[in-house]
């Protein structure tokens, strides 16, 4: 907008500049008052709307000024904002980073317990074995005792008998 008034404002300038000869010319030609008159009004005219198309153009410039003012300054504050975004994300990055650093640090302190776990249960599991054959051998042993016990008991009970029957005829 701003070049096209220009050019409108040059090209006004420019038929005012020809026309303005064009007077002279007349004049020197021995112009008829009234023509004279016309050709002064056409001057005013011409010079009244350049003077419109200066001043439109000075108010379309300062426009266009304050609109690149405003735009230069959300601009800005859109910069401004997305930098401030930017910093918070490579905030909340790093303390993502520092959190996922810990929790591989804990499971790999998990992963060496599990397997130290691992490890304790099989010694248990062995050593469970171990107890399980060892208290099937005392199981057995009690049995076979058991059963000797009961094999006395039985022999005492019929040694009591037997010395029930003698004591009384070897006292007669």
């Amino acid at each position: 907008q701003l070049l096209e008034a220009k050019a409108s404002l040059s090209l006004a300038q420019a038929q005012h500049t020809l026309q303005l000869q064009q007077a002279k010319a007349q004049i020197n030609n021995m112009v008829p008052k009234k023509q004279f008159e016309q050709l002064q009004n056409t001057l005013r005219e011409e010079q009244c709307k350049t003077q419109q198309l200066q001043e439109s153009l000075q108010q379309q410039a300062e426009q266009t000024c304050r609109q690149l003012v405003r735009t230069q300054k959300e601009h800005e504050h859109l910069l401004q904002a997305a930098v401030e975004q930017a910093e918070g994300l490579e905030q909340s990055l790093r303390n993502a980073e520092a959190v996922l650093a810990e929790r591989a640090a804990q499971l790999g302190d998990a992963q060496a317990q599990l397997s130290r776990n691992k490890l304790l249960i099989e010694e248990l599991r062995g050593e469970n074995r171990r107890f399980a054959m060892a208290l099937q051998a005392a199981e057995l042993k009690q049995k076979s005792v058991e059963e000797k016990n009961q094999l006395l008991e039985d022999q005492a009970s019929a040694l009591k008998q037997l010395i029930g029957k003698i004591t009384p005829a070897s006292l007669s």
